[in-house]
């Protein structure tokens, strides 16, 4: 984890526009020996002078062009001692942006945006497109649902925009360019807005406007994460900038294009377009890990992101074939009693792409009526970065000594069950590949970890009971085999106060040990 910021008093505000250095007066030639002077005089030697698009490392493109300035505080000198006491996580995130770093930056330079920018993502997910935070953000530029589809990013079932690298690039500084201009050009206030939002930002200003303080970022009464955030994004590019004061040596990234945009027109199965890419499946989604599923999204976008060469190959097999075969297909006879959702369910694919490839309007289907189904051309298991397969190896990651499965009913919430095994309410969304206040569906399994001293026994269910008359906490512990102060806490209820008939109570029990009077 990175560091946590440190105290640090009020310091002036950063310079953000690139200043021009004050150039000393040349120092007086030397006299010349009258020899000298009816020497010939030799020609200058040319100087050739490099732009930055033409450098050989894109690192150093990046450096040629940093505008802001990071200034000697306590919170920037902390995290830039922190990078460069880590020198194995940087060479990490620098191998993780390989890939990726040329289009962002590109795209950086023809909106005339500060090269800062393009550090970013290692301050947001340290470049890992499937970072996902307790926060609800994804992605390497880590968008929370809302502000994703605010700038254009689909979420559904089959694809989420903000973990496909183009599409989330261009929209991460689409809302940058936005909080830049909302906060008059003040960089340093946008990004702390692309943080924690805009309006905490104008809020803080406010506030230190009203106080007749200055509302420079650093004066800002901002929450302890964003104090951080700037400082992180400063202290790299102090070290990008400064790297042989430092003696830091970054991980050298070609100044070229890795990666080329191969557009189909219809879905496609990923392990097909591997295939004809001469590509590990599991290479073709890490370059696009916005698809959910085991194909694109039958509603697109069916952009892909492959290596050039493996981006001309896939081209020209896509150019002579025909969109049919781009995915696999089965009949199915529908069966009495069956509906789209369940035949859905059974295909791993969606109510919408059934209807789509047969032209079926509403979710009127007969029994005996065949219907062509999309289906994957591999078992599951192989698409191994699917939103199954990674859920499934998360849950799968040992995090103590006994795992368990909880089965969550109607009403459940992370907070109850975190209560009901007693256990930290992010470490429980964690062992789940979830955040905190994500919603719980019906029917979902869950995994809960515990230590070597609370070995679970029997099968663990949720219920909701509603209050009888003449009943008491004790009456209905007993009934149910749990504990008073079990209930106690479940509820935030207290034994000193009557419970009233019709009263829902959330109880946690062993569904193997109930008593059959209950």
């Amino acid at each position: 984890m990175l560091p946590s910021e440190t105290a640090e008093t009020a310091e002036s505000t950063v310079m953000v526009e690139p200043s021009t250095p004050i150039k000393e007066p040349p120092a007086p030639a030397p006299a010349k020996m009258i020899a000298d002077l009816d020497a010939p005089a030799e020609p200058p030697e040319a100087v050739v002078v490099i732009a930055p698009q033409d450098e050989t490392n894109i690192w150093f493109r990046i450096q040629r062009q940093l505008m802001m300035e990071a200034p000697e505080v306590p919170r920037v000198i902390s995290q830039r001692d922190w990078y460069l006491r880590n020198p194995a996580y940087m060479e990490r995130v620098a191998k993780r942006a390989q890939p990726f770093m040329h289009l962002i930056v590109e795209e950086i330079e023809k909106r005339g945006m500060p090269l800062e920018l393009a550090l970013l993502p290692i301050v947001e997910s340290a470049f890992d497109p499937f970072a996902y935070s307790h926060g609800r953000a994804a992605g390497i530029w880590q968008f929370i649902p809302g502000t994703a589809r605010h700038y254009g990013l689909e979420i559904n079932w089959w694809y989420d925009g903000r973990r496909d690298v183009h599409a989330a690039t261009h929209a991460a500084l689409d809302y940058l360019d936005a909080l830049h201009t909302m906060f008059d050009g003040n960089w340093l206030h946008a990004l702390a807005a692309y943080n924690s939002g805009e309006g905490r930002v104008r809020g803080a200003i406010r506030k230190n406007k009203r106080a007749g303080k200055p509302t420079d970022f650093w004066s800002l009464d901002l929450p302890r994460e964003t104090r951080a955030y700037v400082p992180k994004l400063l202290a790299l590019a102090d070290i990008l900038k400064h790297h042989e004061t430092y003696q830091y040596s970054w991980v050298p990234i070609d100044n070229q294009p890795y990666l080329a945009v191969v557009h189909a027109e219809s879905q496609i199965d990923l392990a097909k377009a591997a295939e004809h890419a001469g590509l590990t499946l599991e290479q073709l989604h890490h370059y696009n890990s916005g698809y959910n599923r085991w194909a694109t999204d039958p509603q697109g976008p069916h952009r892909l992101l492959l290596p050039l060469e493996n981006a001309k190959q896939l081209e020209t097999w896509l150019a002579s074939s025909d969109a049919k075969d781009w995915v696999q297909w089965t009949r199915h006879r529908v069966k009495n009693g069956e509906s789209l959702l369940v035949i859905a369910k059974k295909y791993h694919t969606t109510v919408d792409a059934i209807r789509q490839a047969n032209g079926v309007r509403g979710s009127m289907i007969r029994a005996g009526e065949y219907l062509l189904i999309p289906v994957a051309t591999r078992d599951l298991t192989d698409y191994s970065l699917s939103a199954e397969q990674r859920l499934a190896d998360t849950q799968a990651t040992p995090r103590g000594q006994h795992k368990i499965e909880h089965q969550v009913e109607a009403g459940d919430t992370l907070w109850d069950i975190s209560r009901k095994y007693n256990v930290n309410l992010r470490a429980l969304a964690k062992w789940n590949g979830m955040a905190p206040t994500d919603p719980l569906r019906q029917g979902r399994k869950l995994v809960v970890w515990l230590p070597e001293d609370e070995k679970p026994s029997g099968v663990i269910r949720s219920l909701s009971y509603r209050v009888r008359s003449g009943d008491s906490l004790a009456r209905i512990a007993n009934r149910f085999g749990v504990k008073i102060a079990d209930i106690e806490k479940w509820n935030q209820i207290s034994r000193k106060n009557y419970l009233q008939p019709g009263q829902q109570l959330k109880l946690f029990v062993d569904v193997t040990r109930l008593n059959s009077q209950s």
